[in-house]
């Protein structure tokens, strides 16, 4: 099983916080933890928004190092249109960038962990785990 870390999950591993997502990362082999491309984008646009953006942006590739990025490339887009159409039909769309994230998951057949259970437990088909638990 691969997981795909959520943007927030990633901060919080970044600033040392819940020991369970400490420990879930450093009992998991890096293989398999994947980081979508997005988040890496949401990361590094963070680092350069901070106070110091040098410091920053080297903790985020230190922190993104021993993971793949994964891009969102057409089979997350088929996944993307799908579960976006699904969505908006129902009346419960989800954020841009997180539909992109909930894409690259799926359509790599990963599990998403992520502390933003309420949005992202709309997707369909969508594995989700909150390590902060």
């Amino acid at each position: 099983m691969n997981y795909y870390l959520d943007t927030d999950t990633c901060i919080f591993a970044l600033r040392g916080q819940f020991h369970t997502i400490k420990n879930q990362l450093q009992s998991s082999t890096p293989e398999h933890i994947k980081i979508p491309s997005i988040v890496q984008a949401e990361l590094i646009l963070g680092a350069l928004k901070s106070n110091d953006p040098k410091k920053n942006a080297h903790l985020v590739e230190k922190f993104l190092a021993p993971y793949e990025v994964v891009p969102f490339n057409t089979q997350a887009a088929i996944s993307h249109a799908k579960i976006r159409y699904d969505l908006e039909k129902e009346g419960k769309s989800i954020g841009p960038n997180d539909l992109i994230i909930a894409a690259t998951v799926v359509a790599n057949q990963g599990t998403l962990v992520t502390h933003n259970i309420n949005e992202f437990t709309r997707v369909p088909g969508l594995l989700v785990e909150d390590w902060t638990v």
